[in-house]
């Protein structure tokens, strides 16, 4: 099955003004709310995810660890690349990013706590062992972050899953980052 991508032109009628937002926030089309733009309620949701899970006190380097993390291990062609460059447009340190990208030990310990915490949610389906909560704990994070991170999984779910089922095309912003494992 061949999902379309659509503009402006072509989406339903209620994904049209959630295009013009991605346009006006991205000065372009994602090709993953173009394809997100078939089912409004789809494009929507994702949306007010993003918007709510940037409102976080994560700073950009958290969030960045967050997003890549379950990015990789979900092996997003779409979104392994598309957050390198978010990454640099936030300022965030290339060490982290490539880390990230790479699989090896982040430049903080903080960092890299909030790394294995988010690894381990994915990888266990929610489920955290012990001592994984006492480095959580000890890097200086709380029961509220955990939440938070489920809400930034919340949301890769809805673009990994998506961009794996429609073979979602690279932004051409983005190509220069392009990812395998």
């Amino acid at each position: 099955m061949k999902f379309k991508l659509h503009n402006q032109e072509t989406a339903p009628e209620a994904s049209k003004p959630l295009l013009a937002d991605s346009l006006q926030a991205f000065s372009m089309i994602p090709n993953l709310h173009a394809v997100m733009a078939e089912s409004p309620a789809v494009l929507e949701s994702y949306q007010v995810m993003h918007e709510l899970f940037q409102k976080t006190s994560f700073n950009a380097d958290e969030l960045t660890v967050v997003w890549q993390t379950i990015n990789v291990e979900h092996e997003c062609h779409y979104c392994v690349p598309a957050h390198t460059g978010i990454a640099n447009m936030m300022k965030v340190d290339a060490n982290i990013t490539d880390a990230l990208r790479n699989g090896t030990e982040l430049p903080s310990k903080k960092l890299q706590a909030l790394h294995e915490t988010t690894l381990e949610l994915v990888r266990e389906r929610g489920n955290l062992r012990e001592d994984t909560l006492s480095s959580f704990s000890e890097a200086g994070y709380e029961q509220r972050h955990l939440l938070k991170i489920i809400l930034g999984l919340s949301q890769k779910v809805m673009s990994n899953y998506i961009n794996r089922l429609s073979n979602t095309p690279i932004d051409t912003a983005f190509k220069e980052f392009s990812w395998q494992r």
